[in-house]
């Protein structure tokens, strides 16, 4: 310990700067102190990292006139506004005990077709037979119970995971009124085909150019207005009026 004493205090301190005199400090610190050099650590307990920040200030809904309060509110609004909030991915693992998790569409999975084209469970690749459910989905967020109205689409068999305890409502398409909308476009089409259209057309443009003819020929039918030549004098004395007025 004598040696070690001796060799820290052999070197000038006065002469270094405000680093190597930090180094300096810390390298007697280990000679001298061994096994101590864990109190030298950060603490990093507390420390998190984007996600944990997202995670705890993430919500499923900002309202539009919702403005963020703080740095981490806006991380997490930024991270929401990157979401696809068309249709839902949900995880079905605890359907027995009617908890649902649900979360929006990434960037990645809305171009691969996750949750649209291929089932929206979130371990199923199921892509025949989907069907969309509207689910009134209830969750509490931030110690508040909240409800949002999303819509999923499932294959048959985790559609009967999704409808274990309560029936859900199944969005369709409205078949009749596609009919409907069929049967006036041909009926429309029947009443007035393209030849009978062009038929009116060639009759109206026909009335108009025989309208156009007529008021040529009684423009040349009119007889030649005469006009009243001035004199010279009468034009100069008309010049010399203007000139006082």
């Amino acid at each position: 310990m004598n040696i070690k004493k001796q060799f820290i205090s052999s070197f000038p301190i006065a002469s270094l700067n405000p680093f190597e005199l930090h180094k300096r400090l810390i390298n007697n610190y280990i000679l001298v102190r061994k096994g101590s050099t864990s109190a030298l650590r950060r603490d990093s307990s507390r420390d998190k990292r984007d996600i944990d920040v997202i995670r705890e200030n993430h919500k499923f809904l900002w309202e539009g006139n919702e403005t963020p309060s703080s740095w981490e509110e806006r991380l997490a609004k930024k991270y929401y506004d990157k979401l696809f909030k068309e249709y839902c991915i949900s995880d079905l693992s605890r359907y027995k005990e009617n908890k649902i998790a649900m979360r929006w569409q990434t960037e990645h999975e809305l171009v691969t077709g996750k949750g649209q084209f291929s089932c929206g469970a979130k371990q199923c690749l199921i892509k025949e037979n989907l069907r969309t459910w509207e689910v009134n989905f209830g969750y509490v967020e931030h110690g508040e119970k909240k409800n949002a109205l999303v819509k999923l689409r499932l294959c048959p068999e985790c559609s009967k995971k999704l409808n274990y305890r309560y029936k859900r409502k199944e969005v369709k398409r409205n078949r009749t009124k596609e009919k409907t909308v069929q049967m006036v476009a041909a009926t429309s089409s029947d009443c007035k085909s393209p030849a009978h259209i062009q038929e009116l057309d060639s009759e109206v443009s026909e009335d108009k150019k025989a309208d156009d003819e007529s008021d040529e020929s009684k423009m040349w039918k009119k007889p030649l207005e005469e006009v009243e030549e001035v004199s010279r004098e009468n034009e100069f004395e008309q010049y010399l009026e203007q000139l006082l007025l």
